[in-house]
């Protein structure tokens, strides 16, 4: 029987290859798209591509870590690399809720009607967009450049008391309470970003459900029957933000339980790292679903094998 660690280091191998293949394997979409098919482009896809990058590179900052010291490869980082690891990870962490709200934002604004107070930030959105990405990258690397002056590689196996330990790292001051500005700051950051986002997506749910009910009296009876387009988006938007938000919490959750634990339990961190990772691995994915050149490719391929099949049949 296969040790626990090394169960986990097999889960965690598969999330991040699946991950980085997903997410990768969008980002070159929207690159075809936009060189080969750039009427299928829309505005929001430029920051899909950057919520692509931001994820792909938050799995690998994240798990590769965790993958080594869960087949036990001792004294992986060294001080320099703890720091850019552990920097990089929060950075990357905190761009990837920006820019999720950025995404939920942007489409509260597209659906705003024209006769909306708001509707003259919908001329604005190229630059709304591009400015938000950029002041996102400004907020994160200035909340998260103190983690370089505090994290240092670990110094011994054993550790009791308040502070952040890894399998390769741990913050400078271990069992020391002064941490608690630096969290609170970074608590307000996500908790701001995480209830725009909440904000924004029940308006996309309540603004959809009316559409709905509004457009079941246009139908007849047995069109009114069956699933809407704003039906599956409502559903989609809700499976979307309630898994955003479960997972945010439940990682922040045990991220705060171990910090302040006196007795650490070295596995909890590599389970933290998959939940932290989790949104970003299937991310790619769920944004799939509605690519148009995807649906394109799977329609011709439904064609092609309907075609095959009838030609079989006569044959």
């Amino acid at each position: 029987m296969l040790p626990s660690d090394t169960i986990l280091g097999f889960f965690l191998i598969s999330q991040l290859c699946i991950g980085v293949i997903g997410n990768s394997s969008l980002f070159i979409l929207y690159l075809y798209s936009y060189f080969f098919k750039p009427h299928f482009m829309k505005l929001i896809d430029s920051v899909f591509m950057h919520l692509t990058i931001v994820n792909m590179l938050l799995i690998i900052f994240t798990l590769i870590p965790d993958i080594m010291a869960s087949f036990g490869v001792p004294n992986f980082l060294d001080d320099i690399g703890c720091k850019a690891v552990l920097f990089y990870t929060r950075v990357f962490r905190g761009l990837s809720i920006c820019t999720t709200c950025v995404v939920s934002t942007f489409q509260v604004i597209t659906i705003i009607p024209s006769n909306s107070k708001w509707a003259w930030l919908k001329p604005k959105l190229s630059k709304w967009a591009f400015s938000s990405l950029l002041c996102s990258w400004i907020i994160n690397l200035l909340i998260y450049a103190n983690m370089i002056k505090v994290i240092i590689a670990k110094t011994n196996s054993s550790h009791a008391g308040n502070g952040y330990l890894h399998a390769y790292c741990q913050n400078k001051n271990f069992g020391n309470h002064n941490s608690g500005l630096f969290l609170s700051v970074i608590f307000i950051h996500d908790l701001f970003f995480v209830a725009i986002m909440t904000w924004a997506s029940c308006y996309k749910m309540t603004f959809l459900y009316r559409h709905q009910k509004r457009a079941q009296h246009l139908h007849s009876l047995s069109l009114s029957s069956q699933p809407s387009p704003e039906s599956k988006a409502t559903h989609h938007i809700l499976f979307l933000v309630t898994c955003f938000v479960f997972l945010y919490w439940l990682n922040n959750s045990i991220t705060l339980y171990g910090f302040y634990a006196q007795t650490k339990i070295p596995r909890l961190e590599g389970i933290n790292a998959v939940l932290s990772t989790c949104y970003s691995t299937i991310c790619p994915f769920l944004l799939m679903r509605n690519n148009k050149i995807i649906l394109q490719f799977t329609s011709s391929i439904s064609v092609l094998r309907m075609t095959y099949f009838q030609s079989a049949l006569c044959g």
